[in-house]
């Protein structure tokens, strides 16, 4: 027989559970948006999307929740790119654009230089 201290545990156990869960799609949703953003702007496939905001999380030591809550409020004006992102989005974008489906290295010089497709 569960006594009532073992069902308080269950409860909470399963608040805290769906607590991340609710965390986990809020910051889901936010990385998609900052995907589209990244795409948008560089004319990026969904996939080197994802490979610019990862490329920029691990070179810059920012949490990826972070560096996509900063590219989702950047074009509405609601603050600017910290410089730590602004500095490597342009080598992000180059980055992704080299890189094949397969994670093998291509040169493209139509693309060449991220400066082209305006960032800051």
């Amino acid at each position: 027989m569960i006594g009532e201290g073992e069902d308080a545990d269950d409860v909470t156990a399963l608040q805290k559970e769906v607590q991340q869960l609710r965390h986990a799609v809020d910051a889901h949703a936010l990385v998609d948006q900052a995907i589209g953003v990244v795409i948008t702007v560089a004319g990026l496939r969904p996939d080197q999307g994802w490979a610019v905001l990862k490329h920029i999380s691990q070179h810059t030591n920012v949490k990826l929740r972070e560096v996509a809550r900063c590219l989702v409020q950047w074009p509405s004006g609601g603050s600017p790119l910290p410089e730590v992102i602004r500095t490597a989005l342009p080598q992000a974008v180059d980055h992704a654009r080299r890189q094949d489906s397969d994670g093998s290295y291509e040169e493209d010089e139509e693309h060449a230089g991220a400066a082209a497709c305006g960032w800051p």
